[in-house]
């Protein structure tokens, strides 16, 4: 007789606080930014998480908006904070790039 097993992908599901604060927040989800035009300073907030670790950022200066076309502004954009965006989704430089550049 053998015996199989069965190999799977281990999911790290977020704890009751990450659930409390995307639901306080009115997040859609995980990895899902959201505009928070009544924060004093920040334009967007966004529960990240890479590697089953959860980090609430907030990012983006409010009433300041991107280029999507390419500009001198956000090639400088990009130049200046080309380390930090490069760090993956826990930088507040990553989402600002891929949210409003």
């Amino acid at each position: 007789m053998t015996i199989g097993f069965n190999l799977c992908k281990v999911i790290h599901m977020p704890s009751d606080r990450v659930k409390a604060t995307v639901k306080r927040l009115g997040l859609s989800g995980v990895n899902k930014p959201k505009r928070t035009p009544k924060h004093k300073t920040k334009s967007h907030v966004v529960m990240a998480s890479e590697g089953g670790k959860y980090k609430l950022i907030r990012f983006g200066q409010q009433g300041v908006t991107g280029d999507k076309q390419p500009t001198k502004r956000q090639a400088s954009f990009k130049a200046r904070h080309a380390k930090n965006i490069s760090k993956g989704k826990m930088s507040a430089a990553y989402w600002a790039n891929k949210v409003k550049w």
